[in-house]
């Protein structure tokens, strides 16, 4: 028998103990070890589809958790599904009555003592693809600060802001430099709907020391979304205890949530003030120069992409919610032109996002925008209505209708009717000409960024 597949019959043995006699058998039996001997790359299979998805779910983060506890060096382990006949699998030793040995809290403590747990970590969420700017810099400066070397400076570290703002990033940059600064330590990074599930799965295993024994012999332990277990009484008196337990060791603790921890509500004032007694930072809602700058770089990583300036502030200035969306956009629309053979302009990105860009849709509208380009360019609103065709007006008026693309919800032949009746080829000419403009005149660059700038306000 190779060394892979006895690992694997002492992992079949660990999870029909900790899973009870009934779960194991009729969902854990199944699996098989896939020929090979990659011992960094695990690979198991399931006979269903059904079974490898309920298997996936409920227990990948465990069986990568058992396999590195026989093999650290262990990187991943993968389930699949393959029918029996069409593949020879390596059949895995029968698992063996459990012998009369040391007492489980004995054996648990000795495993425990061995492992050294590395969470699923996102490779792109990096401090060095962290986009910083006042809304967010004392959020990294202390991910960074509670990720060096040395001594604990502070322990919780609380971060806390809306949906899609880069808390989970800052996490996955903690868990990221803290491995590689100490590549021994025992890191787990988990939400706290999976902390709930796993405390209850243990309960119902009637072995809730390993949980325990796993979460708190951690030297850097990160818990994200902890709004989720509001109100579980029980989930929050396990909680509790984990949290003392790591702030008494001395260990590292980052908790995240949607809200700041004196918000939070169905959470047990026990564990605020414990989480309180740290440090708690914010993550303020991303300004337009930070958006901006994040599509910017995420182009700059797409060598073979072209997205002209215009389609990036667009981007920048109508998606606000969220820079998970925001990327998300950009993505859409690379991918479609990709997909289309169409090349990236105005047009093609308000018609590839139209439904996201209606759901962001500011409520500005042409009046407002004449108004205001008249006021700045100390004009008259029937001068954007009229045939004159000087440069003083006329160049007013295709920032107008520029801004009214690129704001509004309005069809080009609508715009056009609101500027004296013009023809819709006439709002595409200005727009196009305000966009080649805007790359290579200052002065029209920055009236557009003035104007855009009171109009969000």
């Amino acid at each position: 028998m190779s060394e892979l597949a006895r690992v694997w019959a002492r992992v079949r043995a660990n999870l029909r103990r900790s899973a009870g006699a009934r779960v194991f058998d009729q969902w854990l039996a199944p699996i098989a070890l896939a020929d090979g001997e990659d011992t960094l790359d695990v690979r198991l299979t399931l006979p269903s589809a059904f079974m490898t998805n309920w298997v996936k779910s409920h227990y990948a983060d465990r069986l990568l958790y058992e396999f590195r506890a026989e093999l650290p060096g262990v990187r991943s382990v993968a389930i699949d599904t393959v029918a029996r006949a069409a593949a020879p699998m390596v059949l895995a030793a029968p698992v063996a009555a459990e012998p009369p040995a040391a007492p489980m809290v004995a054996r648990t403590e000795a495993n425990a003592a061995r492992r050294a747990e590395r969470p699923s970590l996102d490779p792109r969420l990096t401090f060095d693809r962290f986009v910083v700017d006042a809304s967010n810099m004392v959020a990294l400066n202390a991910a960074q600060a509670l990720a060096a070397p040395g001594p604990v400076r502070f322990s919780p570290l609380f971060i806390h802001g809306s949906t899609g703002q880069g808390k989970t990033h800052l996490m996955n940059a903690i868990a990221h430099r803290f491995i590689s600064d100490h590549p021994q330590a025992r890191v787990m990074l988990m939400s706290a709907e999976r902390f709930m599930f796993e405390f209850v799965a243990a309960m119902r295993a009637r072995d809730t020391f390993a949980f325990k024994a796993k979460l708190r012999g951690c030297d850097l332990l990160l818990i994200d979304d902890l709004q989720f277990i509001a109100g579980k009484d029980v989930t929050q008196d396990e909680f509790f205890h984990t949290v003392n337990e790591i702030m008494a060791a001395g260990k590292r603790l980052v908790i995240a949530a949607d809200r700041a921890p004196q918000t939070l509500d169905g959470i047990e004032a026990r564990i605020l003030n414990r989480l309180g007694s740290g440090l708690v930072v914010d993550i303020r809602p991303s300004s337009p120069e930070l958006r901006r700058t994040v599509l910017a770089r995420r182009v700059a990583e797409m060598p073979d992409v072209r997205v002209p300036a215009a389609v990036l502030d667009l981007l920048s200035e109508r998606i606000t919610s969220s820079i998970r969306e925001l990327e998300g956009a950009l993505t859409r629309v690379t991918a479609y032109a990709m997909l289309t053979g169409q090349v990236i302009d105005l047009d093609f990105a308000t018609q590839t996002l139209g439904d996201m860009l209606r759901g962001h849709q500011r409520r500005v509208t042409i009046d407002q925008i004449q108004k205001l380009v008249c006021e700045h360019f100390e004009l008259k609103p029937l001068d954007l209505l009229s045939a004159r065709r000087a440069r003083a007006v006329a160049r007013p008026r295709q920032i107008a209708m520029y801004l009214a693309k690129r704001l509004t919800t309005r069809s080009l032949p609508e715009i056009g009717r609101k500027f004296g009746g013009r023809d819709h080829s006439t709002v595409i000419h200005a727009v196009r000409r305000i966009e080649e403009l805007r790359d290579s005149d200052r002065e029209v660059d920055q009236a557009v960024h003035v104007l855009m700038g009171r109009l969000e306000a």
